[in-house]
C-alpha cells in the first residue's frame, strides 16, 4: 500500500475510478449486444439465447459485483466481522455471481459456435439487396446490405448458418470465429482467476495459505493472467478497443485485489508474530 496520507488517497482515488469505467462497460456492451442481437433472433427468443446474445452484459455485470465483494472482503470489512450471516451472505451473493459467470462463459461458447459453419450466399450479394439481409463486418459489427455496400463483397461471399440472414466476406468471417475464440479462452481464464482467488480468500478467513500451496496458487496465477494479457493484446492488435479497453481495466483493476489480499496476508503473518 502507498505510504503517506496522500498517496493512499491516490491509490484509492485510482481503484475506485477504475471500479467505476467498468461499471460503465456493462452499458457499453449491453448497447454493443443490443445492436447485434436482431442479427440472431432466428429461433425465437428463450433465456439460453438471452444468455447467449447478452454474454458480455452478463459476464461483466457479474464480474463488478464479484470485485466489489473481493474489495469489501480484503479491505473494508474487517476479519472479525467476516463471520455469521454477514459471511454467509457474501459467499451466498458470490455463488450467484459465480453461476452468473458461469452461464455467460457457455454464453460465448454458443457465440463461437455460430461461426464454426457458413454456406455459400444463396445469389450474388447485390441480388439480395431489399431482402432485409445484413453484412457482417466483424465480431458483432453489423450493417444492413445495400446498393452501396453490396458490391464490395467477393464472389466467394458467405452466409453465416447460424444466423438470420447474414452475408459475411471469408476474412470477416474468419476473423469473427477467431474473436469468439479469445472471447471462450479469456472468460475461462478469469473463471480460474476466481477459483485461485476464493481458494486464498477461504484459507485466509481459516488462519492463513499454507506453505506448500502458496507456489502453486502463485504459479498458476502467472498462467492465468498472462493468458489474459495475451488477451487483451490480441484484441489490441484487431482493432477491437472495447474488449481491449475492458481487459486492460480488468487486469489493473485485479492488481488492486491481488495488493489488497498481500496486505492481508501480511497483517495476518504480523499478528501470528506478535504472539
Amino acid at each position: 500500500m502507498p505510504g503517506g496520507v496522500w498517496g493512499q488517497r491516490l491509490f484509492k482515488t485510482v481503484k475506485y475510478l477504475t471500479f467505476a469505467f467498468l461499471t460503465l462497460n456493462i452499458f457499453l456492451f449491453f448497447g454493443q449486444e443490443l445492436e447485434s442481437a436482431h442479427h440472431s433472433l432466428n429461433q425465437g427468443f428463450n433465456l439460453a439465447q438471452a444468455v447467449q446474445l447478452f454474454s458480455a452484459t452478463l459476464d461483466t455485470a457479474a464480474w463488478v459485483v464479484l470485485l466489489l465483494l473481493f474489495e469489501a472482503e480484503t479491505a473494508i470489512i474487517p476479519d472479525q466481522y467476516l463471520v455469521g450471516w454477514t459471511k454467509r451472505s457474501i459467499h451466498g451473493v458470490r455463488l450467484v455471481c459465480g453461476a452468473a459467470i458461469a452461464s455467460a462463459w457457455f454464453g460465448y461458447i454458443g457465440e463461437w459456435q455460430v461461426f464454426l459453419g457458413a454456406l455459400p450466399a444463396p445469389a450474388a450479394a447485390c441480388d439480395l439487396v431489399g431482402g432485409d439481409w445484413s453484412v457482417l463486418l466483424d465480431f458483432d459489427d453489423f450493417v444492413p446490405l445495400s446498393a452501396d455496400n453490396c458490391a464490395l463483397l467477393p464472389a466467394d461471399t458467405l452466409q453465416v448458418s447460424g444466423l438470420e440472414q447474414v452475408l459475411a466476406a471469408p476474412a470477416a468471417f474468419a476473423s469473427a470465429a477467431e474473436l469468439a475464440l479469445v472471447d471462450v479462452i479469456n472468460a475461462g481464464a478469469w473463471i480460474l482467476v476466481v477459483v485461485v482467488l476464493e481458494v486464498e480468500v477461504r484459507q485466509q478467513l481459516r488462519g492463513g495459505i499454507p506453505e506448500h500451496w502458496k507456489g502453486v496458487l502463485g504459479w498458476s496465477k502467472i498462467a492465468i493472467y498472462s493468458t489474459l494479457a495475451l488477451a487483451a493484446v490480441y484484441w489490441g492488435i484487431e482493432g477491437d478497443f472495447l474488449d481491449f479497453w475492458d481487459a486492460a481495466l480488468w487486469l489493473f483493476a485485479f492488481v488492486f485485489i491481488e495488493m489488497n489480499v498481500f496486505d492481508w496476508q501480511f497483517e495476518q503473518h504480523a499478528k501470528e508474530q506478535s504472539i
